[in-house]
């Protein structure tokens, strides 16, 4: 980082904690592998700050600094290591966990420190004297050691609010001892965004220390409270990627600095780096093993996505009668949903953007929202199967079906057998360019039966499919008259490699709508594939 840049990032810090905080979410459990490949993502973002974990705590925190360190040459940011004050009546330099702090070789250390004068009686079982002789110690002791040092005052709004002389003496004493930052932390997540630009406004004033702000989202207000320090002075804003966290999770790194760049037009990340906001929120997503919130704010799939044919109308005129920003600023891209609600505009604006041009046919348009609606009626859904929703658009347009194969008939056995197992089997009889395929194959469900049976069947006339793969499949049973006699929905999607779609089916039962879905899957897969329809 060039010396203009570092000080302007130091005029305002993004201080990313999804490896320490954020890996207390449940269900998420890192590996240091995956701790290095998150911290790279999170260094290209552009954060000041990456809180690795508590070295010393446990074998994996300490070789990930370890690893870290020689395996990652960060560009924006700086690792920062997370550890507690001395221990009561001992000597900083003597405590085992602070001397791993120095030993981890960050040039950053986090301190997290007691600001409630009932936790430090409750937990620390020591006086509020000496708590505070804990900060000025361990802070001092860092400091001689060339360490700069963030200071993390746990559970400081609800210490405040108990007694407030106490917890600002708790910041003084970290800021007098030589702390960077002070960070009010509101650990229980309670406050509410109005509570929070009060406190932090006041403590400012009363304490001159330079405060960040750590929040919860126990209220869903973590990203509103931390806008809200920030409007009330604080300069150092603590975030975990997608939210991640203990309980319901930290504030959420994403619209945090979205904010701060779109709305408070405040510089916090390099030059272009907003624009890959959306890639770093989904790939983070997928290293934890998380599917990524469909409904995140900016970063969202459907973040972007309109569904109200009124909503359609505006957008076809200017996307910025329905959109607060251009969604291509954070990586993003705008979506039309086609339901039952849809419009005109909704069929035109979703044809433009799979590029098939209506010509602006009225009639022609006019039949593609009849035909939806009436499908949607039954139980179909497109907003979720694109490419079942394509594959009408061009028959209306084409005036036919793409005509790849025929299907005569389907049937799929399942054999419940003495032993408790169970056998399915599947035969299709399909017909493709002029030739009459049979084919049979067993699988482990009678849908993955059908799927292989098509595939064994078609793979020989388009060696395409040998790159098609079901990735999900999902059923939903609709309203109907009695539970075993409802309409089944079935959406399936389908990669190939280089990308997914989705097709949707509906039926009076599971197989006979996985096969509508199927027979969508793969003739789209072949559309998308450049490969002509048979004549």
């Amino acid at each position: 980082m060039t010396t203009e840049s570092a000080e302007t990032a130091d005029s305002f810090h993004v201080f990313d904690t999804t490896l320490r905080d954020g890996a207390q979410r449940e269900g998420i459990n890192l590996t240091v592998a995956d701790k290095l490949a998150i911290a790279r993502h999170l260094d290209d973002f552009g954060v000041g700050f990456i809180e690795g974990g508590w070295p010393g705590a446990n074998p994996r925190d300490t070789e990930f600094f370890a690893r870290a360190q020689q395996e990652i040459d960060f560009r924006h940011a700086q690792l920062v290591a997370f550890g507690s004050t001395r221990r009561p009546g001992a000597k900083a330099s003597e405590d085992p966990q602070v001397r791993a702090l120095v030993e981890s070789g960050a040039p950053v250390v986090t301190l997290v420190a007691k600001a409630h004068d009932r936790h430090v009686e409750l937990a620390l079982r020591t006086t509020l004297d000496e708590n505070v002789a804990m900060v000025r110690d361990t802070v001092a002791h860092l400091r001689e050691r060339g360490r700069r040092v963030f200071v993390d005052c746990e559970h400081f709004f609800d210490g405040y609010r108990a007694n407030p002389e106490y917890a600002k003496s708790v910041v003084r004493a970290a800021a007098e001892a030589g702390a960077d930052v002070v960070v009010l932390c509101d650990t229980n997540g309670g406050m509410l965004p109005a509570q929070i630009q009060a406190v932090v406004s006041t403590v400012l004033a009363d304490t001159g220390a330079r405060l960040g702000i750590h929040a919860q989202d126990d209220t869903g207000c973590a990203v509103a409270n931390t806008l809200a320090a920030v409007d009330g002075g604080a300069t150092h804003v603590q975030c975990t990627a997608n939210g991640y966290g203990e309980r319901v999770g930290n504030a959420n790194l994403f619209p945090v600095v979205a904010a701060l760049e779109l709305k408070y037009d405040k510089r916090v990340l390099p030059e272009g780096a907003l624009a890959d906001m959306t890639r770093i929120s989904h790939a983070v997503a997928e290293i934890v093993n998380l599917a990524p919130s469909t409904h995140q704010p900016y970063v969202g799939v459907s973040a972007f996505a309109h569904k109200g044919g009124l909503h359609a109308s505006a957008i076809k005129v200017d996307p910025d009668l329905y959109q607060h920003i251009a969604p291509e600023l954070v990586g993003n891209t705008m979506r039309m949903l086609v339901s039952d609600m849809a419009g005109r505009a909704s069929v035109e604006l979703k044809g433009r953007e799979l590029g098939i041009d209506l010509g602006g046919d009225r009639d022609l348009v006019g039949r593609v929202v009849g035909r939806v609606k009436e499908r949607e009626l039954k139980g179909y859904t497109y907003e979720a199967a694109d490419a079942s929703f394509e594959l009408m658009l061009r028959e209306e347009v084409e005036g036919r079906a793409r005509g790849y194969f025929r299907t005569e008939s389907w049937r799929a056995i399942v054999e419940d057998r003495p032993d408790g197992t169970h056998a399915n089997e599947a035969t299709v009889k399909l017909w493709a360019k002029g030739e009459r395929i049979v084919s049979t194959a067993e699988g482990n469900g009678p849908v993955n039966a059908l799927d292989r049976a098509m595939r064994v069947g078609l793979e020989r006339i388009y060696p395409q499919l040998a790159k098609f793969e079901l990735v999900d499949y999902k059923v939903r049973i609709l309203e109907g008259r009695h539970g075993t006699e409802s309409t089944t929905r079935v959406l399936i999607t389908t990669g190939d490699g280089a990308g997914e779609w989705s097709t949707v089916g509906v039926g009076e039962n599971v197989i006979a709508a996985s096969w509508q879905a199927l027979e969508d899957a793969y003739t789209y897969g072949l559309l998308r594939a450049g490969v002509e329809p048979a004549q």
